[in-house]
C-alpha cells in the first residue's frame, strides 16, 4: 500500500482554491512520507478539468469517469471512491474541508473501516495531524495507526493554494462500476449566493473591523481605507452581530475563514474565534491601542496606536502613494 491521493472538488468545470489548497497540504505529507502524490477527479467528463489538475506538480491525475457521477450525489461519490482506493491501495486520502466532503467522506471512511480526521490545520513529522478543538481554544495532535488507509481533510485557509507549483502529470481514467440502483438520493439545484454575496475567502486583501470602531457611523473610516487599497472589507462577529455590516462580511470561526496575501485587523482585540478564521494569512497587520491584545500574538506588523489616528494616516499615505 502506498501513494496520496488527493481529492479535488470543480465548480463550473474548474477546480476550487480549497482544492489546491488540498494538493499543498497532500505535497507536505508526501515530504514528510516519501510517497507519490496522485490527483482525483470526478465527473461525467472529466477531460478539462483533469487537465488543470496535471498542471500541478503531482505524480498523476486519476480520471473517475462515470454518467452517474455528472452531478453529485453521496452515494456515487462513496461509491467510486471506495472502488478506486480498493484498487489503488493509497497509504493516505486528503480532501478539501467543504461541505460536499463533510457530506460523503465520513461514510467513505465508515465503510472501509477508518477514522477521518477532519479539518486539519498543520501536518508534521511522523506525520501528525493537529487540528482545532473548543472552537479554536485547544488544538489536538491525531496519528494514524493500524492498517488501511488515512483519511484527512484540510481546514479552508490553512494551506497556501499558489504554494502548489507547475508540473506536466500524467492523466489516467478509472472507470467504476456503478448502478443507478446505488444512488438512493437525488441531488437537487446546487447552492448559488446572491449576487451580492462576498467570498472573502477569495480576496487577496482584506480589512476587518472590530468593535474598536466604537459607532457604526465610524465605519468610512475603515471602508476608505479598504477602497484606497483594493481591499474587500471584513468584520469580526460583534459588528455584524450588531448590524453594521452584513453577516456575509464576517470573518472567524463561525464566518468565513480567509486567507489573503494581506489581513489588516483594525481595532479587533483577537478572540480566539476570530483568530481561527484570519490566521492563514500570508501577512498580518494588527491596529489596536491595547498593546496586549491577543491580535499582537499572531501579527506579522503591530502598530499600537488609537485606531482614529492611525487609520486616516495610513489612507492618506496609500493614496499618496498611489499617485
Amino acid at each position: 500500500m502506498s501513494g496520496i491521493l488527493v481529492v479535488l472538488e470543480d465548480r463550473d468545470g474548474r477546480i476550487g482554491r480549497i482544492s489546491w489548497e488540498a494538493v499543498a497540504a497532500a505535497l507536505q505529507l508526501a515530504s514528510t512520507v516519501s510517497q507519490p502524490v496522485h490527483a482525483v477527479v470526478f465527473g461525467a467528463d472529466t477531460s478539462a478539468v483533469a487537465a488543470e489538475a496535471a498542471a500541478r506538480a503531482v505524480n498523476s491525475v486519476l480520471r473517475v469517469d462515470h454518467a452517474l457521477l455528472k452531478t453529485y450525489s453521496s452515494d456515487g461519490y462513496t461509491h467510486a471512491l471506495e472502488q478506486l482506493i480498493r484498487a489503488r491501495q493509497p497509504e493516505y486520502v486528503v480532501f478539501p474541508h467543504t461541505y460536499q466532503v463533510r457530506d460523503f467522506a465520513p461514510a467513505l471512511a465508515a465503510r472501509l473501516g477508518q477514522s477521518l480526521i477532519g479539518d486539519v490545520i498543520s501536518i508534521g513529522g511522523g506525520p501528525v495531524f493537529t487540528r482545532l478543538l473548543m472552537q479554536g481554544r485547544l488544538t489536538g495532535a491525531y496519528r494514524h495507526s493500524g492498517g488501511g488507509p488515512c483519511f484527512v481533510s484540510v481546514q479552508s485557509g490553512a494551506f497556501r493554494s499558489d504554494s502548489v507549483p507547475g508540473g506536466a502529470a500524467p492523466i489516467e481514467s478509472f472507470v467504476p462500476t456503478l448502478d443507478t440502483a446505488q444512488i438512493r438520493t437525488r441531488t437537487g439545484e446546487p447552492f448559488r449566493a446572491g449576487a451580492q454575496t462576498v467570498d472573502l475567502g477569495s480576496a487577496q486583501l482584506i480589512v476587518s473591523v472590530g468593535r474598536g470602531i466604537k459607532e457604526a457611523e465610524n465605519l468610512p473610516l475603515v471602508q476608505d481605507l479598504a477602497t484606497a487599497l483594493g481591499a474587500e472589507l471584513g468584520a469580526s462577529r460583534p459588528i455584524c452581530d450588531s448590524g453594521w455590516l452584513p453577516m456575509e462580511r464576517q470573518v472567524g470561526s463561525s464566518g468565513q475563514t480567509v486567507a489573503p496575501k494581506v489581513y489588516i485587523a483594525v481595532g479587533i482585540s483577537g478572540a480566539i474565534q476570530h483568530l481561527v478564521g484570519m490566521k492563514g494569512s500570508q501577512c498580518i497587520v494588527a491596529i489596536n491601542k491595547d498593546p496586549d491584545a491577543p491580535i499582537f500574538e499572531v501579527a506579522d506588523y503591530g502598530i499600537v496606536g488609537d485606531l482614529f489616528e492611525v487609520v486616516p494616516a495610513l489612507t492618506a499615505a496609500v493614496k499618496a502613494a498611489k499617485q
